[in-house]
């Protein structure tokens, strides 16, 4: 059957190879991918690389609500007109890590909580009513959510839980500025992602399934952009070679493993947290209904939903 999934990170690193191969498994696949410009030239070499023309774009600049508002409006029209055929998944791959928490958005918002978690709330949220069963929703989280030295290798800071309206603000902590904070504020969004799908296994119709994927440590994606050029240069010369190692994955198999999941498998209950290609428990913290409640409440809130 001929059916539509829309994907953000699809622009390079994982997302890119995981889009290329689900488009080359599935020639009933209509992939959308949203990009914060025009995106011609990436949906030509998606075509291009998957041998599979199904390909669109619809602009999105996901620290922004109303960029995102107007971009679930778009595909909501494409799907209502019959350009693109039933929806039937939604895959949200987009990952911001900085080098400082204080940093906000034009909604005024902490940037990448905004971007990790709020954004992709928001899409899920006005995408929903149009998802034709049976359908699966994916967000990437990151075993950095768990904040020991195993999942992290001491790179990543652990997770600071505060409410979810405190954790939107811009820091004002004497901190605030350093990349220590930067990446906490990642790990925190990153356990945030974990108790939104887990509140969206309660909440989506059934028949749609909410899953966490977890790609593990997959060094040259480009997420340390943001860095200073020391942790640049490490990032691109040195954490690669851990590739080599059972420490870590290549972007090609992390890509791959994604785009099985897109696919529909493994199959998984919803609420799952998949790390690379196996169903596993997420860290003991990430399971809290208070936490998922709240978060939820509070995403509806900031996103203008309540």
């Amino acid at each position: 059957m001929q059916h539509t999934i829309v994907m953000t990170g699809a622009s390079r690193g994982i997302g890119y190879v995981a889009a290329v191969e689900a488009l080359r498994r599935s020639r009933d696949l209509h992939l959308v991918v949203t990009t914060r410009g025009p995106g011609d030239a990436l949906v030509a070499r998606l075509a291009r690389d998957s041998g599979n023309p199904q390909v669109g774009w619809v602009g999105a600049e996901l620290a922004s609500l109303a960029s995102v508002r107007a971009a679930a409006a778009e595909v909501g029209r494409r799907l209502d007109g019959g350009a693109l055929p039933p929806l039937t998944g939604f895959v949200g791959n987009a990952g911001l890590q900085l080098t400082r928490a204080d940093r906000a958005t034009v909604d005024g918002l902490e940037e990448t909580f905004a971007v990790n978690v709020l954004a992709h709330h928001l899409l899920v949220r006005l995408l929903a009513e149009r998802i034709t069963t049976p359908a699966r929703v994916v967000l990437t989280t990151s075993d950095t959510h768990v904040g020991d030295l195993r999942h992290n290798l001491g790179l990543v800071p652990a997770p600071r839980w505060r409410a979810p309206l405190e954790l939107a603000r811009p820091s004002t902590a004497p901190d605030a500025g350093t990349a220590t904070a930067g990446r906490r504020a990642y790990s925190t969004s990153k356990l945030a992602v974990i108790h939104l799908v887990h509140e969206l296994a309660r909440r989506l119709p059934p028949g749609v399934e909410a899953v966490a994927w977890n790609p593990g440590f997959v060094p040259g994606t480009g997420l340390t952009r943001d860095g200073g050029t020391l942790t640049r240069l490490v990032a691109r010369h040195l954490l690669p070679l851990l590739a080599r190692t059972p420490l870590a994955v290549d972007v090609v198999t992390a890509g791959g493993h994604l785009a099985s999941l897109i696919g529909g498998r493994p199959a998984v209950a919803t609420g799952a947290y998949v790390t690379k290609d196996a169903e596993e428990r997420s860290s003991a913290e990430s399971y809290d209904r208070a936490r998922e409640r709240e978060l939820w409440e509070a995403a509806d809130r900031l996103c203008g939903l309540a």
